[in-house]
């Protein structure tokens, strides 16, 4: 999507506490958090059951458009003086991360359809399990936070998860460039291989993020 929810006016002054702020920017952050898990969910199935008969991919589009609704909800009511204690560019740089997950989860299964794939690469189904663990971690890191709760252990989890990753992707396009494979089952799976790439590096994006934001946050409160 469009980059230009991140450029955000200036607020007016509000009325609500800034405790009271906190909890409403949590909720839609805890929210969006699970909606990426329930993306990644979708891809998981849509690699198990391609070619895609049960409408995975007509839910990830859903998904996205839940994303983005999560996105405006939050720079609205920061445009409206939303007192959040956090700082607004923590705030928008959090939640279009976890937008961004989203997005290309919606991007792989658009190129799955697209290319017309009917059956998955070992290798792309272990990346959409990675990117579900990722997400996983990543969601309970969002929640924690919510409820000041230690975090690292699952920011650790998430760069840990993104190497891994990592490797596979390295292994995926070595596999594709070996003799006789068709140029053009090169070029798609190596859209699909990099898409899901971006969609875990993204992952481990929004969890240093959180982490700077949990940073600020507990320095504020003390």
């Amino acid at each position: 999507m469009a980059d230009n929810h991140r450029r955000v006016a200036a607020p007016v002054s509000g009325s609500v506490p800034a405790t009271a702020g906190r909890e409403v920017c949590f909720d839609t952050l805890v929210q969006a958090s699970r909606n990426v898990v329930t993306a990644s969910e979708l891809l998981n199935q849509l690699m198990a059951d391609l070619p895609d008969t049960g409408g995975q991919a007509e839910a990830i589009g859903e998904c996205e458009h839940r994303g983005d609704a999560f996105v405006q909800d939050l720079v609205g009511r920061l445009n409206r003086g939303l007192n959040a204690v956090i700082e607004r560019e923590d705030l928008l740089a959090l939640i279009s991360a976890l937008d961004d997950i989203v997005d290309h989860v919606d991007e792989v299964a658009a190129f799955l359809g697209l290319y017309g794939i009917e059956a998955p690469m070992a290798q792309a189904q272990a990346l959409a399990r990675v990117l579900l663990l990722a997400a996983q971690e990543l969601s309970r890191a969002v929640d924690g936070a919510a409820r000041a709760q230690e975090i690292s252990d699952h920011v650790v989890e998430v760069h840990r998860l993104e190497n891994e990753g990592d490797q596979i992707v390295r292994g995926a396009l070595a596999a594709l460039f070996v003799d006789g494979v068709d140029p053009m089952v090169v070029i798609r799976w190596k859209d699909i291989f990099e898409r899901l790439e971006d969609a875990i590096d993204a992952t481990e994006r929004a969890a240093y993020v959180l982490a700077g934001i949990v940073i600020k946050d507990a320095r504020a409160s003390t």
